[in-house]
């Protein structure tokens, strides 16, 4: 109990660091679903390979932190070896909640985007019903096909697509059934017709009573290998998994309000050579000041503001544009480069909306000192 308690405390610990690096999550931020199969067999009292069990399930979860979430669980059982059918094509559902551990996140920090290979343990309580057709099976059972279970599991994960919103992962497990003191019925026929006599009874194949719940037997107990596709679905900030941030204090914040204010004081031609960088090879007009609109985004964000929206709609409609999105220098390339596009687009696509012309929407990550979570509008 002591040893649980040390690890309950260090798992605590591991989760408010972690949480300090991220950027705060909203309540459906962080959610998967994902779809398994594979087969299990029981551990002891027969051979396994003659015995295998196919089942199918889904899982659905949110991760609270990089190394840690819940999920919750259900799988089919298509077979019930090395015993008897049950007589339905589903002989067994067993539905789990799981605790998960990112165990690569935990031991070797989040880095702002998943490992391309990772590793998970899990763990968790669920309950297991067992099915049948046959009336006098269901009658002799009835107090022997409703068991507690428990499962322990590693996930060995592998993450991909563009934002690495999928993951492939294979998943050996063991699974335990908290039998409890068998009471079974008997099938007796009497003038009174059917009846079913207690009596206590063994399960089979090593299969033990347990006089006490729970309590974790091998012989209780079956080995499970499932392969599963998970899917995250996008957060509110666009992206399908945790950002990383770094905190700044005032003076920090401060400094940077300073060089947004000093950006938009700053001669035109200046701010086109740093920001826009690029102007198209027609002929414009002369630029001035009231040509650029500045939209600022809260860090890791790019969902514009109201303030955002009030400016914006100093762009005439029918008028042409060009839209340059920037990021901070937080967090990786990678991420800077999709967010900063991620902000040229939203802002294109609140000005379409109003009858504005957009020419061109690029997003040009970090940008220099001066590019501090900003779009700047070119209205030409």
């Amino acid at each position: 109990m002591k040893k649980l308690v040390l690890m309950l405390a260090a798992a605590s610990m591991a989760a408010s660091v972690s949480a300090q690096t991220v950027a705060e999550s909203k309540t459906f931020d962080n959610i998967y679903v994902g779809i398994n199969g594979g087969v299990a067999t029981k551990t002891t009292g027969h051979k396994w390979l003659s015995d295998l069990d196919p089942n199918a399930g889904l899982r659905i979860g949110r991760y609270f932190t990089p190394v840690f979430g819940l999920a919750i669980e259900g799988n089919a059982y298509f077979s019930n070896k090395p015993w008897g059918s049950t007589g339905t094509v589903v002989r067994a559902t067993n539905a789990s909640l799981l605790g998960t551990v990112n165990l690569s996140n935990w031991f070797g920090g989040y880095k702002g985007e998943p490992r391309t290979f990772e590793v998970s343990a899990l763990y968790g309580l669920g309950w297991m019903h067992v099915f049948t057709n046959n009336k006098a099976f269901e009658a002799a059972t009835s107090e022997n096909r409703n068991r507690m279970t428990s499962k322990a599991a590693l996930d060995f994960a592998f993450n991909f697509g563009s934002a690495k919103q999928f993951q492939f992962y294979v998943e050996p497990s063991i699974n335990f059934a908290f039998l409890g003191k068998s009471h079974s019925h008997n099938v007796a026929v009497t003038p009174a017709g059917l009846t079913y006599p207690e009596y206590n009874v063994n399960y089979g194949y090593k299969a033990t009573a347990q006089a006490g719940q729970p309590a974790y037997n091998i012989n209780n107990s079956f080995v499970q290998l499932n392969a599963g596709l998970v899917y995250k679905f996008a957060n509110s900030n666009g992206t399908h998994n945790f950002t990383i941030v770094t905190p700044r204090d005032q003076a920090e914040i401060d400094a940077l309000n300073a060089q947004i204010n000093e950006l938009r004081n700053r001669k035109p031609e200046v701010i086109t050579k740093e920001v826009v960088k690029e102007v198209p090879s027609v002929k414009v007009k002369e630029l001035s000041v009231s040509d650029l609109v500045f939209v600022t985004f809260a860090q890791g964000k790019s969902n514009l503001t109201r303030e955002a929206k009030a400016a914006l709609n100093n762009v005439k409609e029918g008028s042409h544009v060009q839209v340059v999105g920037t990021a901070s220098p937080e967090g990786s390339k990678e991420i800077n480069d999709r967010l900063s596009q991620a902000r040229a687009d939203v802002v294109a696509n609140y000005l379409k909306s109003r009858g504005v012309n957009i020419d061109e929407a690029t997003g040009k990550g970090v940008q220099g000192v001066t590019s501090n979570r900003l779009a700047v509008v070119y209205v030409k």
